[in-house]
């Protein structure tokens, strides 16, 4: 039986994987394990010493939220875990806000970039700290086990904040990680009608940039709609028509940001990796002088940094193994290409709007474009190609498959780079090019494909 937690929580269509039954037995589960098991460290255990535990929920704007919502906090309330509903906002909110309302554990209801029939449910342990894959195999556990819950006055309560009081501490969390005044930046920023359709254009206006807000308008069918991070074409016109320093897209949930320059260019994950990167260097905050990025991340990122003495340590994708690599080396940046960048000092997960804001500190603190930060890295060009094959574990083996990547790799030479890598969830290997020019690194990437496809 595949695994149902997936490198960010339970994702499913609405109503038809994920439905009101397996959000209510999350809660149930979720609770039993996180809340009331001896055994589950969160590392925080005095959240645990309330009369009843508790548990905050957010969600994004979607539709399927409500429903979702109200089954989820059932769920956690019939084991007897108080719930605190904090309404739309974004899944870094809900990360604070369980660690400053010191719950047992947060949930957050989104699908981030998917589309609108999409949804999901993450879970935070206490602290606001993603949960490890043990944990999430105990919450699958129990799942399947007879969970009896309390009666009488041990069962949970359920009650709810207004959006404006429920981000005030988030808000003032974010401006206070802010060093350097925002005054005189002007900036758009892409809500996608997501969940930080509030919180981001706020933030940016109490730290002193003339905000522009577009596709903050969430009706609750509209979110990710040709909007926001994975649809940024809607931002490089704005900022050009509104003569702004930059703009800033997000997603869904709000836990990524990518940036445009003045002129509309897109600055992606890996240059505002190299911006704030070097800033904290300059600025002796730079653990070890050590980037954590995944293994997508381009190998302009790592050309760039080392020129400056910044070494870049690698992750599999996705910002749970950043987050256990920043942990492990007590690093104090990391991210993805997509986007998601995490600052350890100020957030236990992804957060778009604290990218955003710190990007813009660098800039004014300098002085200088964000076109002229971001030509710290040159982006070298990429290609991917989805392979489909019988056998991605054969493929792995294969010694065809190994001498031809050897192969190219000798002829790249240092400017460029192979890298294979199989599907979580298809049987489809990923083969990945990097070269000087774009042809080189297409023409190596489909003579590796056919060899890969021949195994």
């Amino acid at each position: 039986m595949p695994r149902m937690f997936g490198t960010d929580g339970v994702r499913g269509l609405a109503n038809k994987s994920l439905t009101v039954d397996l959000a209510l037995s999350l809660g149930a589960a979720a609770a039993s394990v996180l809340a009331f098991d001896p055994a589950a460290d969160t590392g925080h255990e005095s959240s645990r010493d309330r009369q009843r535990p508790l548990a905050v929920i957010g969600r994004d704007p979607r539709v399927s939220g409500e429903m979702l919502e109200s089954a989820l906090a059932a769920g956690l309330a019939s084991q007897g875990v108080d719930v605190l509903l904090v309404g739309q906002v974004p899944t870094p909110a809900v990360a604070h806000l369980t660690g400053h309302h010191q719950a047992a554990l947060g949930a957050m209801i989104s699908a981030s970039h998917n589309p609108m029939p999409d949804n999901g449910i993450k879970f935070f342990a206490a602290g606001g700290r993603k949960l490890s894959d043990e944990l999430e195999d105990r919450i699958e556990d129990a799942l399947e086990s007879r969970i009896t819950g309390p009666t009488g006055n041990r069962v949970g309560r359920i009650s709810s904040l207004d959006r404006e009081t429920a981000l005030a501490p988030y808000l003032e969390h974010l401006l206070g990680a802010v060093r350097h005044p925002l005054a005189g930046l002007k900036v758009v920023v892409d809500c996608a009608h997501g969940a930080a359709f509030e919180a981001a254009p706020g933030a940016y206006a109490k730290a002193g940039a003339e905000v522009v807000a577009i596709n903050a308008d969430p009706d609750g069918y509209n979110i990710n709609e040709g909007v926001g991070s994975t649809h940024i074409e809607g931002l490089q016109r704005a900022v050009v028509e509104h003569g702004a320093a930059l703009g800033l897209a997000h997603d869904g949930d709000a836990d990524r940001c990518l940036a445009v320059d003045a002129s509309g260019t897109v600055v992606g994950g890996d240059e505002i990796m190299a911006v704030l990167a070097l800033g904290m260097s300059e600025a002796g905050e730079l653990k070890d002088n050590t980037l954590v990025a995944t293994v997508m991340s381009n190998l302009g990122l790592h050309l760039g940094l080392t020129k400056h003495g910044i070494s870049v340590v690698t992750t599999k994708v996705g910002d749970r193994y950043v987050l256990e690599k920043l942990a492990e080396g007590q690093y104090s940046l990391g991210g993805e290409q997509s986007g998601h960048l995490v600052l350890p000092e100020h957030a236990t997960t992804g957060d778009g709007t604290l990218t955003g804001l710190f990007l813009m500190a660098r800039m004014a603190e300098t002085g200088k474009s964000l076109a002229e930060l971001a030509a710290v890295m040159t982006v070298m060009p990429q290609v991917l190609i989805n392979v489909q094959v019988a056998d991605k574990a054969k493929v792995s083996v294969s010694e065809s498959v190994k001498s031809a990547v050897e192969k190219e790799e000798a002829a790249l030479g240092e400017t460029g780079r192979v890298l294979l890598r199989p599907s979580g969830t298809e049987q489809v290997v990923r083969v990945m090019v990097e070269a000087e020019s774009h042809d080189v690194a297409r023409e190596s990437a489909e003579r590796l494909a056919e060899i890969v496809g021949a195994v």
